[in-house]
């Protein structure tokens, strides 16, 4: 098996509409930075069932993908994800997960019914996560699916042991960047030529005194990386281009 493929999903029109601030796209980046991985892709989107479930069988339908969704598992008839996950990842049913009622009514008592107690009704094969703050369970399926509250304050510490279990081992991304004084059209032929595995991009900046180009490479393999931007550097070296090593000083 290669590398995890990491997403993440956010759920909830009301990040659309700018009522909340998402919080989830920069935790969950970060977090994977510190392991050294990366985000293969972001999707924020609105409460619509038929869109989540396409949204979940794309993410699923990709080389080793590890999901961490966020919103909509509560028992609110604007709360679709668990109907969703179910329909996307297995025959549609939500059958009650007797631990996790067990768990509903022994934080709420009566006042689990009628409503609470149907965030227990998860799809087949559910493992529940742990909610730190409520201890109304969110839920995982296949152990790369891992469906958690909108609220920070509740999945971030869920996406942290996640996390540190999935990654136990951290393990360096090895980047290198420069910024040159030039267009970035002029590393097209070096770009074409980047080996398999190898990160690269090249952002375009007008500044008041002319075009800047910052160029960044990155590899999970250090000789690969290092070889690979030593192609932009010789480019630039024999055009006489002025550039920036990030934390080498000006060449």
């Amino acid at each position: 098996m290669g590398l995890p493929n990491f997403f993440v999903l956010i759920i909830g029109t009301e990040i659309l509409n700018q009522r909340r601030r998402d919080r989830h796209f920069d935790y969950v980046a970060s977090s994977l930075a510190k392991k050294g991985y990366k985000l293969t892709g972001s999707f924020t989107i609105e409460d619509d069932p038929a869109l989540i479930v396409q949204t979940i069988k794309f993410i699923a339908s990709q080389p080793n993908p590890v999901l961490f969704s966020f919103g909509g598992i509560g028992s609110t008839p604007d709360d679709h994800t668990r109907k969703c996950a179910a329909i996307a990842l297995r025959d549609g049913t939500l059958p009650v997960h007797e631990e996790a009622r067990e768990i509903i009514v022994a934080q709420l008592g009566e006042r689990a019914y009628p409503y609470s107690v149907r965030m227990a009704e998860l799809p087949k094969g559910s493992q529940l996560l742990d909610n730190p703050v409520n201890k109304m369970p969110a839920f995982s399926l296949d152990e790369r699916f891992f469906f958690m509250p909108g609220f920070p304050e509740m999945s971030h510490p869920m996406v942290e042991a996640i996390i540190n279990r999935l990654i136990p081992h951290q393990q360096t991304y090895y980047r290198h960047t420069l910024t040159a004084s030039c267009k970035e059209n002029i590393f097209i032929e070096v770009m074409e030529k980047m080996p398999q595995g190898v990160e690269f991009s090249s952002l375009p900046k007008l500044c008041s005194n002319g075009w800047r180009v910052s160029v960044s490479v990155a590899s999970y393999e250090e000789e690969t990386a290092r070889a690979a931007f030593k192609m932009y550097t010789d480019l630039l070296d024999a055009k006489a281009i002025p550039y920036t090593l990030e934390d080498e000083g000006n060449r």
